[in-house]
């Protein structure tokens, strides 16, 4: 808890409501390699209508969105920063994700980093930790079924 706050949203009408009110996420550390869950993740979310801004210094663009070194040079409101790094690069990343004006700062899974999930809650922002984006929204909007992530990649379906 930061002061009355929870440091983390972990609770379904928390996450629904983000996902929800969410149309931009930049995605720090996102991947141009296909096979990367990073480049997964980012592409599933926006073909489920999000805007995906790369952050990323080694690429130039990726997914059809220019690449930017950093969150500041973003110049669009961004509503989550979510986070493909190791928890230990994920506060200056927090910080970034405060001075834009971010609504919420998601740490992938694996990352954990809880003085930077405080440091951002502290700012008014929600924080997510240990969850993937794209779990969650296909678990809270439809895309996972009883056969597991409905990727459309795989297919039971015979052609005809």
């Amino acid at each position: 808890m930061v002061g009355r706050f929870p440091i983390m949203a972990d609770d379904i009408p928390t996450l629904r409501r983000i996902l929800r009110s969410a149309r931009t996420l930049a995605i720090v550390g996102l991947s141009a390699e296909w096979h990367r869950p990073s480049f997964f993740a980012a592409k599933y979310m926006q073909e489920h209508g999000y805007r995906i801004i790369p952050v990323n210094p080694r690429y130039s663009e990726i997914l059809g969105e220019r690449c930017h070194a950093s969150l500041e040079t973003i110049d669009v409101p961004v509503d989550i920063v979510d986070v493909f790094r190791r928890t230990e690069d994920v506060l200056p990343i927090a910080r970034q994700a405060i001075a834009i004006g971010a609504k919420c700062l998601w740490q992938q899974i694996g990352v954990k980093n809880v003085e930077a999930a405080q440091l951002a809650a502290a700012a008014g922002l929600d924080t997510v930790m240990d969850r993937c984006v794209k779990i969650e929204h296909a678990r809270l909007f439809g895309g996972l079924h009883w056969a597991g992530v409905n990727t459309g990649v795989v297919s039971a379906r015979r052609g005809h």
